[in-house]
């Protein structure tokens, strides 16, 4: 079996970008055990007050940015870290290369009843500012706390899942997973149709109609309302995952963060042969004009992503 201390050490990336990488991943294993005994602990409910997204915080959220902050104060070659949990950046007081980007527990609101949730992060050249688009990202990933512990992981050419085990090591056990072109599989919160555009509404529409549409076959919805379960799950077996743009969002610029939840999910999915837009637009080539900045998301199965493009095209 190998480690993932054995991984980083086989790719071909400078020794203190990989030792970043493990820092996220040491925090993600502190996060899963956090989260196992949460409820035993009472930790599972709101703790009073509201984020800079001005969403209701979850005594997790804060525990789990905490935890993350930990471990980056520990790694030198970490410089500054940009939390959804968090208004400004934070200067780690070293001189170190590297900046991260993270959501460090997406899909809260799920915590009471026990969904799968995660932890999604990036690493850039903190040299470069913190507004770069994410073809400039270094690596990205995900861990998703589940039955089991996952820890998905790209710099670039492709991606490898670990899974925590008991002795709390994170074990290669899916060695670049390949995301199908063509799926049956859509993911979308089909209570917001009222919201939807013209080119959203007509995707859905000819999925719903299946073999008797015009994609000619049949779909099956599926939402989480976590993003790391729904492309977890895309990743390891198909799918498109859609959060567009619509009239309610439109103002805010889109529902999903672009430095620390689109662009990493974009960098893993296009890393495992599927692709991501907003409809109109690359993730990966959007150029970030704030750190909380929103975006429309829709990503996975290359097929797929195709067809809504299309649909945006027809203007």
């Amino acid at each position: 079996m190998t480690d993932l201390a054995q991984w980083l050490a086989a790719q071909s990336v400078d020794s203190k970008l990989a030792s970043v990488v493990a820092s996220m991943a040491a925090a993600s294993a502190e996060i899963a055990g956090v989260l196992r005994m949460a409820p035993v602990a009472g930790q599972v409910g709101l703790v009073g007050h509201t984020n800079v997204q001005g969403e209701e915080q979850k005594a997790l959220d804060v525990i789990s940015n905490d935890v993350v902050l930990k471990h980056l104060r520990e790694n030198p070659d970490v410089s500054i870290l940009v939390s959804e949990e968090l208004e400004e950046p934070v200067e780690l007081g070293t001189d170190g290369a590297y900046m991260i980007a993270t959501d460090p527990l997406d899909g809260s609101s799920n915590l009471d009843v026990n969904v799968t949730v995660g932890t999604i992060f990036a690493v850039l050249n903190a040299a470069d500012g913190l507004l770069q688009k994410g073809r400039a990202q270094l690596a990205a990933g995900y861990a998703a706390y589940g039955p089991a512990t996952s820890l998905v992981l790209t710099f670039g050419q492709s991606v490898a899942v670990f899974t925590l085990d008991s002795a709390g090591d994170w074990i290669l056990t899916t060695d670049n997973p390949r995301i199908p072109e063509a799926s049956g599989e859509f993911a979308i919160n089909t209570a917001r149709e009222r919201f939807w555009d013209a080119a959203t509404k007509g995707y859905v529409a000819e999925n719903v109609a299946g073999e008797h549409g015009a994609a000619g076959k049949r779909y099956n919805m599926r939402w989480v309302g976590s993003m790391v379960a729904d492309i977890h799950r895309i990743l390891m077996r198909g799918g498109i995952f859609l959060y567009p743009l619509d009239s309610e969002t439109v103002s805010k610029g889109g529902r999903l963060r672009l430095l620390y939840e689109a662009n990493p999910m974009a960098m893993l999915v296009e890393a495992a042969g599927g692709d991501a837009t907003t409809g109109r637009e690359k993730i990966l080539d959007l150029q970030p004009t704030a750190i909380h900045q929103r975006v429309p998301v829709i990503l996975g199965s290359a097929d797929e992503v195709k067809r809504v493009e299309d649909w945006y095209a027809k203007g």
